[in-house]
């Protein structure tokens, strides 16, 4: 049974910007989580340990862009995490 067309995004930009936002966007957020890690944890553990988490939390990010009804709401709720997890980072 086919999706009801009227809970399908009708604008291929509405599309591309949750494409884009789910994989950079989830990819930028999985890599400055990671390095907000190196602080708290020892580099080498982090690293080892990303292989797998990083993967698991990208495809976390990747599929809530496309829960989320707005894309804006997406990019800014990865921004504020890119920022924190930055700031965590460089502190």
């Amino acid at each position: 049974m086919p999706a009801n067309k009227k809970y399908l995004t009708q604008s291929p930009w509405i599309k591309l910007s949750k494409i884009l936002a789910g994989s950079v966007g989830g990819y930028l957020v999985t890599i400055s989580f990671h390095a907000a890690l190196t602080r708290m944890f020892p580099k080498e553990y982090v690293i080892a340990t990303s292989f797998i988490t990083g993967y698991l939390l990208w495809a976390t990010l990747l599929l809530m862009a496309f829960l989320i009804p707005k894309a804006w709401k997406t990019w800014a709720l990865y921004v504020m995490l890119i920022g924190i997890c930055t700031g965590i980072y460089l502190i």
